[in-house]
């Protein structure tokens, strides 16, 4: 067999250069985002390119929340209802991804994605919602420097700070305002379980928040924080 030509050497050696250079790029803003709390999100940017698409001053309804003044309900609610695993998990929960692909095989059509509030978070802070490969492979990525360089309490603060809750609405404290005229801290368990209810898809749910659905999936949600251990 003859030898690689030595462009073809060479120009892969440029492409594993770059991307150890891109990946850095990612690994840097999760070092810093360690001890510096995120102002926007990737997410959140687009969220708000599109509302003023529609309207030039729009603006996101955002306050960040430390850990300790954000209501123990919603962390355990967002737990039972989003990641049960998450305290033992690296990043992945295999079993649950597993269970989503079969799900989604009887169906015909993707209903559930077994993403971890890590993988969740990932997407948030630097990616698209768009589904495809490449992203998919980049947020694996991500999720792993998450699980690496921060705590699993700083995960959930900095998830609970960052996920949509509604059109234009980030984050626990505007969700805590938006829909009870309260503060994070101070929301009760059936709130903080409805609020959780609400994540795989806010903007629909927001329009009916007390639809049969949400009213019987709340009740179940909050059977099962009896159990969401919390970091």
């Amino acid at each position: 067999m003859r030898p690689a030509p030595r462009w073809l050497k060479l120009a892969l050696a440029w492409l594993f250069a770059l991307a150890i250079l891109w990946q850095g790029w990612y690994v840097g803003w999760v070092i810093w985002w360690k001890y510096v709390d995120p102002g926007t999100t990737a997410f959140m940017r687009q969220r708000l390119a599109e509302l003023r698409a529609r309207d030039p001053q729009a603006e996101l309804r955002h306050q960040w929340q430390d850990y300790e003044r954000i209501s123990p309900h919603l962390k355990r609610a967002v737990i039972a209802a989003e990641d049960d695993k998450f305290v033992d998990h690296e990043g992945f929960d295999w079993e649950g991804m597993q269970k989503a692909l079969e799900k989604n095989q009887r169906r015909g059509k993707v209903v559930a994605g077994g993403s971890t509030i890590s993988q969740q978070l990932a997407k948030n802070l630097f990616l698209s919602a768009a589904k495809t490969p490449w992203r998919k492979a980049q947020e694996a990525a991500i999720t792993v420097w998450l699980e690496l360089f921060w705590s699993k309490r700083r995960i959930l603060e900095v998830y609970l700070n960052s996920v949509e809750w509604g059109e234009g609405v980030f984050g626990a404290e505007a969700a805590a305002r938006r829909y009870y005229n309260t503060g994070a801290g101070s929301l009760s368990a059936e709130q903080a379980a409805r609020l959780a209810v609400m994540l795989p898809a806010p903007r629909r749910h927001e329009r009916n928040p007390y639809s049969a659905f949400m009213t019987g999936r709340t009740q179940v949600i909050l059977v099962r924080m009896r159990h969401s251990e919390v970091p």
